[in-house]
């Protein structure tokens, strides 16, 4: 299947399963409450990551069906969090076990045996980094469907048609997920979207990828990464536990600074898509320097707009 046919199947796959995992939502009661960390007035069904997912299989099943495992299993694990509210240790234990079959499915081709360890720790770290980023309407939505449109050019086979399907299957659930949103992604869907991130960027580091494409598509997966080191920076300062919720991010302060939501999000969007741009031309150019200077560039945003944005500053706010 062409990577045409799959980005209009796995558009059309998710635009006809969200309003329906939106109705099974309901009545299973998996949805999300208005509380002190919650940003909407009403119930708002989660399980949109279910409807991605589905999308997201087309790319799967025509490319590299085994990548199914590990996208799969993280898609239960969050519903199940989502659904039971699993404890911090069982949630990190479900994440180093999608984290070895994300590096059993896809190889990377790293010296000795730095793989394995490696590819489980990104996919903890990017996991949680993409489900600290649901904070927004759109926001993780459009991140990763940015991620995956730069993914999409710089990979080849098998990468390929999984990053076509996860932008396709993203554009299509924003239809539902764009302010004020209808559904949410869920943890199951952070969960399926970090978890995809960490296998695009391991087919990254695939063998026969140039090192420049693999060192490139690290800025790809930035945003997510800073995002959880922001936190887990904050809360430590402020002597909190670094699983406590807070209202302590990037896009609470702008929020908070009198930023409407949908500005918050869109500006994510925006440093995703300059970033992207960067990737794609230093992929297109083959160069290992610019892959470099990319990354750095990524790094040094970030952390400014970290600072300046106060998200190293511990929140008073109350926490659930």
């Amino acid at each position: 299947m062409t990577g045409t046919w799959v980005a209009v199947t796995a558009l059309v796959v998710t635009l006809a399963a969200t309003p329906a995992v939106m109705v099974l939502a309901r009545r299973a009661g998996i949805v999300d409450r208005p509380g002190s960390l919650k940003p909407q007035s009403a119930e708002v069904p989660y399980l949109g990551g279910l409807a991605v997912w589905a999308g997201t299989m087309v790319g799967v099943l025509t490319g590299r069906p085994v990548v199914a495992v590990p996208l799969t299993a993280a898609l239960l694990l969050g519903v199940a969090d989502d659904r039971f509210g699993l404890s911090p240790g069982i949630r990190l234990l479900g994440e180093v076990v999608i984290g070895v079959t994300v590096a059993s499915t896809v190889p990377v081709h790293l010296p000795g045996a730095a793989a394995i360890p490696l590819v489980v720790v990104v996919s903890v770290l990017l996991i949680n980094g993409v489900n600290l980023m649901d904070g927004l309407d759109m926001l993780a939505a459009g991140v990763v469907g940015v991620a995956a449109a730069a993914f999409a050019v710089a990979l080849h086979g098998s990468g390929r048609q999984l990053a076509v399907a996860l932008c396709a299957s993203l554009v299509a659930f924003s239809v539902f997920n764009r302010p004020p949103a209808r559904v949410y992604l869920g943890d199951g869907g952070s969960y399926l979207l970090g978890t995809a991130l960490t296998v695009l960027l391991a087919a990254s580091w695939g063998e026969g990828v140039p090192t420049a494409v693999g060192v490139a598509t690290m800025a790809l997966v930035a945003l997510p990464a800073a995002e959880l080191a922001f936190a887990v920076i904050r809360r430590r300062r402020g002597r909190q536990s670094i699983v406590a919720g807070d209202r302590g991010h990037p896009y609470d302060r702008l929020v908070a600074r009198g930023w409407s939501r949908p500005a918050a999000s869109l500006t994510y969007v925006a440093v995703e898509a300059a970033l992207a741009t960067g990737v794609v031309v230093a992929v297109h150019l083959v160069s290992l320097t610019l892959a470099l200077a990319v990354d750095v560039i990524a790094a040094v945003v970030l952390v400014v707009g970290g600072l300046a944005s106060g998200a190293l500053v511990p929140d008073r706010g109350p926490a659930p």
